[in-house]
């Protein structure tokens, strides 16, 4: 007995990670046999099971109706062929009843599907079936939130667009292949129409019937600047034109941007810079100047003639300098038109070098070039002016002309500092000068003639150290 009493309790006394064992594989057991539960659930729930349930049903019904009328009439044929007729209409009506649910939910995910396909997201249907149309509905449900979420936050991006277009001060036109107005923000109702809407209409008449400048800028299309009168008063506009694709059709917008504040502002900046920089130079020559009358007054009382010519020397020079200070401005200012006429190059160039010496690149082009004498002589004497009095050798500056198609290329580059990143991008304007001494009309003056004649100016370091600039001018006109 106590033998026992001790195997029990030996049996009892099971080692703790055993009995932790022992409850996971129970716990994994009773899961398992859970998920097999619901398997089966879902299978009875499901249409597949629903309708084996229905048809099993039917079978046992009309197997146990056969045999009974096959005991009470003694022939199994007789029997099956009156269960078939007594079985039909009950049948039907239990795969209708069956049947009823599935095709009500049919026709209701039918009417949703037109709804969303018309932009109708707010249509939901309020059915529980634990089967597969249950979940077609629950994912139909599900995509009907998830497209008014979208929609309704693109009718948030749309409305604040729309809200930033309307209350530009950028007049926008848009315009479609037909040439009628689709789009217009209040900016260009108050230009173009006088406030009224402008969808709809024909851009051509509309342009017929605006003011002879605009008009004439927004039948040109090109970008620039121009003026027109606009309620009593001057104002200047800035017109630019982008083409794209919208919708597989090419549509054109117009872009109208009134500048007449920002250009009065610069306008008053540059007067100040300007008043300032004159002032600088008049007072740097007027000071000595005043100084040498006063010590000239009293060399003259003295009789000390020696000196005062030193001092008259020294006030020539000054007033000299200032003479070229405000020529240089009154140049710049009244730069008349360029009167173009046939250069050969070899004559020009050598007339050029007399001024500053520089280096030929590459062989001259045998074609005469087609530019006003005068005016591009003066703006490569600047240039070449600016290469000497860079950092680099005076032997390293180097003069290039190369013939593009009816046009020509003309390169001017030094081996100085080069210049920053800042500094290319100011140096072309009027006034800008890293000189102490400059002006900065130098490269402004360039810049002027060349435009003047139809071409550009551009700036760019070399590498290795050093300045390059590039002239591009057209050929002559049909015309010429």
């Amino acid at each position: 007995m106590q033998r026992q009493m001790i195997e029990v309790r030996e049996r009892g006394r099971r080692p703790r990670g055993a009995a932790i064992g022992h409850c996971q594989q129970h716990r994994g057991l009773r899961s398992w046999q859970a998920s097999q539960l619901d398997r089966m659930q879902m299978r009875l729930y499901s249409l597949e099971g629903k309708l084996a349930a229905a048809l099993a049903l039917a079978i046992l019904a009309a197997a146990m109706l056969a045999a009974w009328l096959a005991m009470v009439t003694g022939s199994p044929w007789l029997g099956a062929g009156v269960t078939i007729l007594l079985l039909i209409l009950p049948v039907m009506l239990a795969a209708r009843f069956l049947a009823r649910p599935v095709a009500a939910l049919i026709r209701a995910l039918s009417g949703s599907v037109s709804a969303f396909r018309d932009g109708d997201f707010s249509f939901a249907i309020a059915v529980r079936r634990r089967d597969e149309v249950g979940d077609l509905v629950a994912a139909h449900n599900e995509l009907g939130q998830v497209l008014r979420e979208q929609r309704q936050h693109l009718f948030q991006r749309e409305l604040l667009l729309d809200t930033v277009v309307q209350n530009t001060p950028t007049a926008l036109v848009l315009i479609d292949p037909r040439g009628k107005i689709v789009h217009a923000n209040l900016a260009a109702r108050h230009l173009l129409n006088g406030g009224r809407p402008l969808l709809g209409l024909a851009f051509d008449a509309l342009v017929a019937a605006a003011p002879p400048t605009l008009a004439q800028a927004l039948a040109r299309g090109d970008e620039g600047l121009f003026s027109v009168e606009h309620e009593g008063d001057e104002e200047t506009f800035h017109l630019s034109t982008r083409r794209f694709v919208l919708q597989g059709r090419a549509h054109r917008l117009l872009q109208v941007k009134r500048l007449t504040r920002e250009l009065a502002r610069q306008e008053v900046a540059t007067w100040k810079k300007v008043i300032r920089v004159i002032s600088h130079e008049l007072n740097n020559s007027l000071g000595p100047i005043r100084s040498l009358a006063h010590s000239g007054r009293q060399l003259a009382q003295r009789g000390d003639l020696t000196r005062l010519t030193t001092v008259f020397d020294t006030v020539e020079e000054r007033t000299r300098h200032l003479e070229s200070f405000i020529q240089g401005y009154a140049r710049f200012a009244r730069l008349p038109a360029p009167r173009p006429e046939w250069v050969q190059w070899p004559a020009f160039l050598a007339a050029l070098e007399r001024h500053y010496p520089f280096e030929l690149r590459d062989p001259l082009p045998s074609a005469a070039a087609w530019f006003d004498r005068g005016q591009l002589e003066q703006a490569l004497i600047n240039l070449l002016k600016n290469a000497h009095e860079s950092e680099g050798a005076p032997g390293q500056v180097e003069l290039a002309v190369a013939q593009l198609g009816h046009g020509v290329r003309i390169e001017v580059a030094d081996r100085g500092s080069g210049m920053s990143e800042t500094v290319l991008a100011h140096a072309l304007l009027p006034f800008y000068s890293t000189k102490r001494a400059g002006t900065g009309l130098g490269l402004a003056l360039v810049r002027e003639i060349i435009e003047a004649h139809g071409g550009r100016v551009h700036l760019a370091n070399r590498s290795g150290g050093g300045l390059r600039v590039t002239l591009m001018l057209p050929g002559p006109s049909p015309s010429a």
